[in-house]
């Protein structure tokens, strides 16, 4: 349908899992797309998978000055953006009593800091009427053993949205939220686990679903592309929940 003919997309943590089947299926809908993550060896074929001239550009949210450098470098291939999706994020699931600092920082740092600035240093960047999106999670609402650290940074970047919408209302950027159930993704395959133990961790989480699966990163690049085009035009601070009704029922 080409529903993003013309515009130019950029995903932070776009080189694997959601992020990079989000890049693929927007640049197939006509999207110039540049993705950014932190890792060099999924970035180094993230672009030849995206195809349509798509570019990989190494940045690391804990690192303010590497955010202003790879807008620089997209904005310099395609020009301003039409759509952000802020997607690089990271989980850890530690036993309340284990967790350290230095853990609850990393996680509040990348999290909900590392989007925070993905936003604000976009703006110069980001035509009027972009789209912005962030990538929270259905247990911003909830409760979920070892998570309290990650899920309460997926909270505030859910009341992120809304006030980066009210901020921005005059310039008719829209930011909206996808929050994702369990997903299919490599970052199973990098706990550094047995498969054994990956596999059970995978049915586990899949048995707490109501579908009684996992969801696809498909799926959510699905839902990533409604929110960043014209069809969610009329929905400003809002979010989708893709969870499989692990979150409703």
């Amino acid at each position: 349908m080409n529903r993003l003919s013309g515009k130019v997309a950029v995903i932070t943590g776009g080189n694997s899992g959601m992020g990079l089947a989000t890049a693929k299926l927007f640049a197939t809908e006509g999207a110039k797309v540049a993705v950014t993550g932190r890792n060099e060896a999924t970035l180094a074929t993230a672009a030849t998978a995206i195809g349509h001239d798509a570019i990989a550009i190494k940045a690391d949210v804990l690192d303010l000055k590497s955010i202003d450098a790879a807008y620089q470098q997209a904005f310099d291939k395609f020009g301003k953006f039409d759509v952000l999706v802020v997607n690089a994020g990271v989980f850890k699931g530690v036993p309340l009593a284990d967790f350290t600092e230095e853990l609850f920082d990393e996680i509040v740092d990348i999290n909900y800091k590392g989007a925070f600035f993905s936003v604000q240093k976009a703006l110069p960047f980001l035509n009027d009427g972009a789209s912005v999106v962030i990538t929270s999670s259905v247990v911003n609402a909830t409760g979920m053993a070892t998570a309290s650290a990650y899920a309460s940074t997926k909270a505030a970047v859910r009341s992120l949205a809304r006030g980066f919408s009210a901020d921005l209302l005059d310039r008719k950027i829209r930011v909206n939220i996808l929050s994702p159930g369990p997903i299919e993704t490599p970052i199973f395959d990098r706990l550094g686990m047995p498969q054994e133990s990956v596999d059970g961790m995978k049915e586990y989480m899949a048995s707490g679903v109501p579908l009684k699966r996992l969801g696809t990163v498909d799926e959510m690049a699905n839902g990533f592309l409604f929110l960043a085009s014209d069809e969610s035009s009329y929905m400003v601070g809002g979010e989708i929940v893709l969870d499989g009704g692990m979150g409703q029922l």
